[in-house]
């Protein structure tokens, strides 16, 4: 199968049945198929030919899902990107990949337009609204024809998507997932999640990112569930949208998880459709998942997995017992393992690097040979992260390899001192980094956001962490901000 494949099934098997909802609209597979159909046949009029590279600049909606396998059906690769990226950083990720086209909204067109004058490649411009000067996309695929295309040259194996990681700890490379990969990563979260067509995601992350690019909204399609898009997160539009579609399944990251349980909402929602969340992207502090379950009444199935892999690796399962703090097992056709510095396999319990192999890895970084092999040492893909497994083969994430503390000789993970950072009743968001030191290594530094009204001392949240930590995890210093650098998934942004 090709991505293309699922919206031919879809307009073949169940036409009429809904497949995105966006705003007051609701659009069927056979309807979504006539808009990919449009597109691509648009796309091979303005000479966009298989392996051509397209930029897609846009929020959640249904033109975004449009181009995505528009793309896929005609052979050319999608580049999505984060609508709040600089001209800069937009400028690398197109120069580098080198595309020769781009779908935005009219609100981003000066910034594109600034990173566009020095990506020769970049000749077609299509804006979704109006915008002086710029071709429409109604305009832009009013030529293009309603019927599938037979595009024979399109390979399972051929790239799909180009998404460039998030570079929290450096400049973003691009991951290259082939049709493959994501149709595996569609399967095995089925298996995992039970996801059915009476199911109904709602997607408030943003479809950029693998975790809603898969899960959200190739995985719902592919198995004939129904998405509703939120081009935006605000706690009342989620329950207002969960309430209205009757969603079964919401995915979420940590921080907003954290903002619904704030949000001092002015009537009650009805949350009871909700089957069970998913939170992925950042962890998950153990106090966060009480309090949201207590709150809405469902449950959160923690799970993981990087951009490289899908991004689906582990996820803890509806109909298995669930640990929390842990991401889950390993989910099928993916193996994971917990590996020294020189890749040896470590034991139960002990504290080592994830490595992954399976059909949802990437083909490889796109033109970085060395950074690909460095990655995908003796066939395994390095995540980076650090964890152990259980006896039962659920998988503990402690840490960013890259984000762990050398304090005097011993390692200090910064997820621990945060997991305990969040038990404070006045804290709202934290982050622990490393300060250097000549003389001891790195300083264990804590940055707090705290609760509207909530006061604390950076005393006090010292001797909070004393209670419950070796004194060499115990942060020296406590920095106050209002709020912390995040990505567009909530990750936070620690280089910054």
């Amino acid at each position: 199968m090709t991505l293309y494949d699922i919206i031919l099934t879809g307009s073949r098997e169940y036409p009429s049945r809904p497949a995105l909802y966006y705003r007051d609209q609701a659009l069927t597979y056979g309807e979504l198929a006539e808009w990919v159909n449009r597109t691509a046949s648009a796309m091979q009029k303005s000479g966009i030919r298989p392996g051509d590279r397209v930029a897609v600049l846009l929020p959640n909606c249904p033109q975004f899902t449009a181009v995505y396998f528009a793309c896929a059906a005609i052979g050319a690769v999608c580049v999505p990107a984060n609508p709040l990226l600089k001209p800069a950083e937009l400028k690398h990720i197109w120069a580098d990949s080198r595309v020769r086209a781009l779908f935005t909204v009219p609100q981003l067109l000066p910034g594109s337009i600034e990173a566009k004058a020095e990506v020769p490649s970049l000749t077609t411009v299509v804006v979704v609204g109006e915008a002086e000067g710029a071709v429409g996309f109604d305009e832009y695929i009013a030529s293009g024809a309603a019927e599938a295309i037979h595009e024979t040259s399109v390979s399972p194996s051929d790239a799909a998507v180009c998404i460039y990681t998030s570079g929290t700890t450096g400049r973003p490379k691009g991951a290259l997932l082939s049709h493959a990969n994501l149709i595996a990563n569609c399967e095995q979260i089925r298996d995992a999640l039970d996801i059915g067509e009476k199911d109904n995601f709602l997607c408030v992350l943003p479809l950029f990112h693998s975790f809603a690019g898969t899960v959200c909204q190739n995985a719902s399609l592919f198995h004939g569930a129904s998405t509703t898009l939120l081009d935006a997160f605000h706690p009342a539009r989620v329950l207002e949208a969960v309430e209205q579609r009757r969603s079964t399944i919401f995915a979420g990251v940590p921080a907003m998880y954290g903002a619904l349980i704030q949000f001092p909402a002015d009537r009650e929602y009805d949350f009871t459709s909700v089957r069970y969340c998913v939170s992925g992207g950042a962890p998950m502090p153990p106090a966060l998942l009480a309090a949201f379950e207590a709150k809405f009444n469902t449950i959160i199935l923690e799970g993981d997995g990087p951009t490289e892999c899908g991004p689906c690796t582990a996820v803890n399962r509806p109909d298995m017992p669930r640990k929390i703090g842990s991401i889950g097992p390993a989910v099928d056709r993916c193996e994971m393992r917990i590996v020294d510095e020189q890749d040896n396999e470590l034991a139960v319990g002990e504290v080592g690097e994830i490595v992954v192999r399976g059909p949802n890895v990437m083909i490889g970084y796109h033109n970085l040979p060395e950074e690909t092999a460095e990655a995908m040492k003796n066939g395994w893909y390095h995540t980076g992260d650090l964890g152990h497994v259980d006896e039962d083969g659920y998988f503990y994430i402690v840490d960013r390899k890259k984000d762990m503390l050398l304090v005097g000789g011993l390692n200090v993970y910064p997820r621990e001192i945060e997991d305990v950072l969040y038990q404070h009743a006045a804290v709202l968001d934290a982050a622990v980094i490393g300060a250097s030191d000549d003389l001891k290594g790195d300083e264990v530094v804590a940055v707090v956001t705290l609760k509207p009204g909530a006061e604390a001392t950076d005393r006090e949240l010292i001797r909070f962490c004393r209670e419950s930590l070796a004194n060499y995890k115990v942060p020296r210093r406590v920095i106050f901000r209002e709020n912390l650098p995040r990505g567009g998934t909530g990750k936070v942004l620690k280089r910054l």
